[in-house]
């Protein structure tokens, strides 16, 4: 079954400092399963390695390795922008359209969401989005 992964989820994969049970349940079940996410994931990403960069908890190669270590895992941009939809749980749930995006591409699909940002897993919840749990 595919799941949609946040920015989040991927922050713990790219700072050796944190950790998470919920992004390394997301990381083994890439195993076997894809992952999906919208467009915006792609620049979430590299802002925060640059972002991470500047602070010096990760070098400009530490930010290379792990886009190459992201490019070999099965994950999918979801090709439908759903702005009727995104603009509805954004309102709906208090949440910035960034988040509102990673929710619309787990509810139009009907699969899981995996996040650690508790506002949007308690969006998910209200929502009826199962979690990545």
């Amino acid at each position: 079954m595919a799941f949609v992964l946040d920015a989040s989820i991927l922050a713990v994969w790219a700072l050796s400092d944190e950790s998470s049970p919920i992004a390394e349940l997301a990381q083994s079940r890439l195993n076997d399963e894809i992952a999906m996410a919208p467009s915006l994931l792609w620049y979430e990403i590299r802002n925060l390695l640059v972002v991470n960069e500047r602070r010096k908890r990760l070098t400009v190669e530490d930010s290379t390795q792990f886009l190459q270590l992201l490019s070999s895992y099965p994950i999918q941009i979801d090709p439908v922008e759903d702005e009727q939809a995104t603009f509805r749980f954004a309102r709906q749930y208090r949440l910035s359209f960034y988040d509102a995006a990673y929710l619309t591409v787990a509810h139009r699909n009907s699969i899981p969401l995996a996040t650690l940002d508790k506002d949007l897993r308690a969006a998910a919840i209200e929502a009826g989005v199962p979690l990545l749990a």
